[in-house]
């Protein structure tokens, strides 16, 4: 059995050390980065600043986390789709609501739901492609959902008219919990036709509302 000697050992506790005391600067740059930032960083900005590939990033933050967890942090880091965020924990909220005194909440409405899942499901789709599912007007529902930040424009259609096309955005992944659309559950055509009926029961309660008037 080969013995290290004294030098040897010294070298590669030395390089123990290092790697280590890499690793902890790497954690810090990428902390500072996304705590800086206070929005989501893609991950190739932090490839730039890091200069390592994306595979390793996402190692480092698995590491990251586990620290969080460990030492009972309140703030984590969440992957959306190809970009991280420092968040809070989301059982920490109440604390929060304290600080904040005027915390953001909103109502999901069944139309905006509806509209929200048609959009999510069907992107880039437009307001016409929405309203034939739904069968009913949906301006009111999508400019809603575009100002909670839920949905977003993702440029025009290449047909006459140009119509805009509508897409869902990183505050939808955050508010429903998934990391990416693919993280989605199936809709089936149950479910599309549900849709349907509902939206259809909705349009006869205007016109009943509407004829009393």
């Amino acid at each position: 059995m080969r013995t290290l000697s004294l030098h040897q050992a010294l070298r590669r506790d030395f390089s123990r050390v290092q790697i280590v005391m890499e690793e902890k600067k790497i954690m810090a740059v990428i902390e500072a980065v996304l705590f800086a930032m206070g929005d989501s960083v893609a991950l190739s900005s932090l490839e730039h600043v890091l200069e390592m590939p994306a595979g390793e990033i996402r190692e480092v933050i698995v590491k990251m986390n586990n620290k969080y967890k460990k030492a009972e942090r309140g703030i984590y880091i969440v992957e959306l789709e190809d970009a991280v965020q420092l968040c809070t924990k989301p059982e920490l909220y109440e604390y929060l609501i304290k600080v904040a005194k005027a915390p953001r909440k909103y109502v999901l409405t069944d139309t905006l739901l509806e509209t929200l899942s048609i959009i999510a499901y069907k992107q880039p789709v437009t307001r016409l492609e929405v309203e034939k599912i739904r069968g009913v007007s949906c301006d009111h529902a999508v400019n809603r959902l575009l100002e909670l930040n839920l949905v977003q424009e993702l440029g025009r259609l290449d047909a006459p008219g140009r119509p805009l096309l509508f897409g869902t955005t990183e505050e939808f992944l955050r508010t429903f919990g998934v990391k990416s659309l693919g993280d989605l559950p199936m809709l089936n055509p149950e479910q599309m036709e549900d849709f349907r009926k509902q939206a259809e029961e909705e349009a006869e309660q205007k016109t009943e509302l509407n004829v009393d008037v």
